[in-house]
Order: structure tokens, then sequence, then C-alpha cells
């Protein structure tokens, strides 16, 4: 993806972005090459393929939540900085923690925020288990983009979201893993309210959003039509 086309790609999704953004991409992907070099970040580094494997479908998120408003944000996993990096640069709005468990990854995410001059954007380092068990309730939104199974996810990420906030899974094809987490979405007083199937344009590999919303542990009733049923998805 070509940066005109990935211009293009992201109008279609509501996205425009302005000069300087478009700027701190380039910037963030030249970093990013950089220190590939030293530590193993990705294995995709062709810019055309950075553009639309990372930053592209870092901002599909759009897709399953407004961006626009003022969200406190935990990007669990964050690895080379996405999604939560290229949502910091494309939403500033965004109140972002990037959490990560090996610090040399801390590291080069402290660099790429001092060089790009983002505000309002923190580094954690702890393995989400970890970090959960102290900062319960905090977050509007969690986010993984490609990070463990849904179920494993849910048990850990859960507690750190906020009673009517969102975690939203970001994955391939999920459907087997939702059917087999249905006991621990009741557990943990939560239920899916979404799952967005789609391709990347160009390559058409499959990408999937899964929504899942925190209630209010006092409410018992979960919406019928998401009844973990594969039907139900499409």
């Amino acid at each position: 993806m070509k940066t005109e086309e990935f211009i293009q790609e992201l109008k279609k999704i509501n996205i425009v972005l302005n000069e300087d953004q478009l700027i701190k991409l380039d910037e963030f992907y030249e970093l990013l090459i950089i220190w590939n070099k030293k530590i193993n970040l990705t294995s995709i580094t062709k810019k055309e393929d950075v553009y639309l494997k990372h930053f592209y479908d870092s901002l599909t998120l759009i897709k399953a939540i407004d961006l626009t408003k003022s969200l406190k944000v935990l990007d669990v996993g964050t690895g080379a900085g996405f999604p939560g990096v290229v949502l910091k640069i494309v939403f500033p709005n965004l109140k972002i923690t990037l959490l990560d468990s090996l610090n040399k990854r801390i590291i080069y995410l402290n660099e790429i925020i001092k060089k790009l001059d983002l505000q309002d954007i923190e580094t954690v380092c702890s393995r989400c288990e970890d970090y959960s068990r102290i900062n319960r309730e905090k977050y509007d939104l969690v986010v993984a983009r490609a990070v463990s199974h849904l179920g494993i996810l849910l048990e850990i990420i859960i507690p750190t979201v906020k009673v009517d906030g969102y975690f939203i899974a970001m994955k391939s094809n999920v459907f087997d893993e939702l059917d087999r987490s249905q006991n621990i979405l009741k557990k943990l007083n939560c239920f899916v309210t979404n799952v967005l199937k789609f391709n990347l344009p160009y390559e058409n590999s499959i990408r999937t959003l899964v929504t899942v919303k925190k209630k209010n542990i006092t409410s018992n009733k979960y919406p019928r039509r998401y009844s973990l049923i594969k039907k139900d998805y499409l």
C-alpha cells in the first residue's frame, strides 16, 4: 500500500489525515526500521507492507468504536506500538497506555514517544495479569491486537475495563475462540456486542474485531442476538 493508497483507503473509513500526521507516521516507520535492526520488533519491514498490515490495520479499530471521543485506552501487548502509537498519532484526543512485558521494547517505545513528541501517552513494563491486579476498572477501552487466545485475554483484561467500558480483540478468524469463551464471558459479567469480519484491502487477508462490553454487576440480562452461534456474527 503506497502512501496515496493509504490515504484514500482511510477516507473510506472516515479518517482524514493532516500533513503533520502523515509526517509523524513516516517518521514512525523510519524509527521502526532502525530499531528493528537492534531488537526483533516485526518481520514486516517493506514500507508498503507496514502501511497496510500495521498502520492501516491498527486504524480499522474505528470500524468498531468512535475514536474521536476522549477515551482512556490500554493497549495490551503493544509490541512495536500497534495499534497504540498509530492511534495516538491519528487520534491525539486519546489517552493511551502502552503495556508490554519486555523492557527492551519499552525503551524503544519511549524513544518513539520522545522523537514524535507525543503527549498523553505512557509506557508500562509489566505482564497484563500483574498489571490488571492493581489497575481495576481504569480504562474506557482496552485493545489487544493478535495477542493470545480470546478466553485467556478476557480473564486477564476485563478487570482493567470500567463498567460500561469495552474490550476489543483485533484478530484474524476468531469464531472457534468465541464458541469456547461463552462461560468466561458470563463469569466476568460481560457480553459480546459486535463481531465485525472484513478483509484488508489489496491482499484480502481476514480481520475480525470482537467488541466486548463490561456490564454492571447488578444486571443479568444478555442480548439474545449474540448467542455465540456463528451465523449471528456474520
